[in-house]
């Protein structure tokens, strides 16, 4: 089994990372991550000044793939994740949509227990636990761990868990994977800019997908697949994941343009993922039914097999 620590991280997706680990296509990943504060809240009584601001949202790699190159598809399926004892949550002035009315910083610590997040002692909170910042190199220039784009990083978006499949675009040899900020729960928008943020013990399978590529991620789970979009407001990036959507399905179904339109206004889902990062983040999502009737299978052309230590 591979295994990456939480002592190996970075803070900006970037093609220069330095490498945690060099894995081949169809490895299992053992990946040990900080919360997205890098643990340093262990009180409520910590204050805004007592936090290192320039250490948040550390993600744990860089994590090279053999065979991945300009082009190509990074295929992550999130095989498990294992949360910590705790969570924090944070709001304060400026941070989140209700920082303008909010006039002091606060802090919860949120103990988890028999799969709840105990956030009082009269609510007891399921545990859905997901991955809030997960990407690869992007294309240009490195890109902060707080930010999302098209090669990921911080889109927190609640489909991104156990069982689900993640479909990244590669832009540079190896794909330089990394993830982090896992949350053991929260809500679509993520509007007071924090989950309950936790560390974590996340198990992945990589795998290089080879013969077509994508312009933005995708993610997919039992129920359905969705594009993930992240631009600087959110009526630009819901627009945007409808129209990646379509443009991905159309060569694969007997439809014409206006006729898939109709069938994605028809079940189709607009869905905001966060709302509070430098970009906006939304996602579309179309069910199983609409792909199974038309035998599509996306990303599936190609894989190199490798070798799995798992």
């Amino acid at each position: 089994m591979f295994t990456v620590s939480n002592e190996q991280f970075f803070y900006s997706f970037s093609k220069d990372n330095s490498q945690a680990l060099r894995v081949p296509s169809n490895s299992r990943v053992v990946i040990h991550t900080f919360d997205c504060f890098k643990d340093q809240i262990q009180s409520e009584q910590a204050t805004f000044q007592s936090i290192d601001w320039n250490q948040i949202n550390p993600a744990s790699g860089a994590i090279y793939v053999e065979g991945a190159m300009p082009g190509d598809i990074l295929k992550v399926h999130i095989n498990e994740i294992e949360l910590g004892k705790q969570g924090v949550m944070a709001v304060g002035p400026g941070l989140g949509v209700m920082g303008h009315r909010i006039d002091a910083f606060q802090i919860k610590i949120i103990p988890i227990e028999n799969g709840k997040a105990l956030f009082n002692d009269k609510l007891h909170i399921p545990l859905t636990p997901m991955i809030g910042v997960i990407g690869v190199a992007p294309a240009g220039e490195p890109i902060s761990c707080g930010t999302p784009g098209t090669h990921g990083g911080n889109m927190d978006t609640k489909l991104i868990t156990t069982g689900a499949t993640l479909y990244l675009p590669v832009f540079h040899e190896g794909a330089l994977f990394g993830l982090g900020d896992l949350h053991a729960a929260m809500g679509d928008g993520e509007v007071g800019v924090s989950g309950i943020e936790v560390s974590a013990r996340v198990t992945v399978t990589l795998e290089v997908i080879k013969g077509t590529s994508i312009p933005y991620p995708f993610v997919k789970n039992q129920e359905g697949i969705a594009s993930i979009v992240s631009k600087p407001t959110l009526d630009e990036a819901a627009r945007k994941a409808v129209e990646v959507m379509i443009d991905a399905l159309l060569p694969h179904m007997e439809l014409s343009l206006g006729e898939l339109t109709m069938l994605c206004s028809a079940i189709g889902q607009s869905q905001i993922s966060q709302i509070v990062d430098p970009l906006m983040t939304a996602r579309f999502f179309m069910p199983n039914s609409a792909l199974d009737a038309y035998h599509v299978k996306l990303f599936e052309q190609s894989t190199i097999s490798g070798r799995d230590e798992g």
